[in-house]
């Protein structure tokens, strides 16, 4: 590894900058990536139903929808996952796998996705191919 990128256990400079660091090296194939644009939006709007339908008496039933869309997203996000050349650190418990899904989906990916990376990978993994 190189001295950027943090050991996969230590969690140096706490879990926002150990995942946005050992991001890129798990989101670098083309299916992954694409996956990711699509999922992530819909494991976000499974958040947002899940909160909301219990206030929205005509619609609880989206509270349902929510769930099943954030376990679609995380589905489909593992496909793509397997694709990689570079596994995702196992989880350490099951908070942990709480935290980091959360963290990932609305900070780090966005992030990513904002920051150019993602289309700069998007283009590495043609090359590669």
């Amino acid at each position: 590894m190189d001295t950027q990128t943090p050991e996969p256990e230590s969690r140096a400079g706490g879990l926002l900058a150990w995942q946005r660091a050992l991001y890129p090296g798990n989101h670098s194939e083309r299916r992954n990536l694409v996956l990711h644009v699509f999922a992530v939006p819909l494991f976000l709007a499974g958040n947002v139903t899940l909160v909301l339908g219990p206030f929205l008496f005509a619609h609880r039933w989206l509270s349902l929808f929510g769930l099943v869309a954030m376990a679609l997203a995380m589905a489909v996000q593992g496909r793509g996952h397997a694709g990689e050349a570079v596994a995702p650190v196992p989880f350490r418990g099951p908070l942990d796998v709480v935290l980091r899904i959360f963290v990932e989906q609305w900070i780090t990916f966005p992030r990513f996705l904002l920051s150019g990376e993602l289309a700069r990978a998007y283009r590495n993994a043609s090359r590669r191919e």
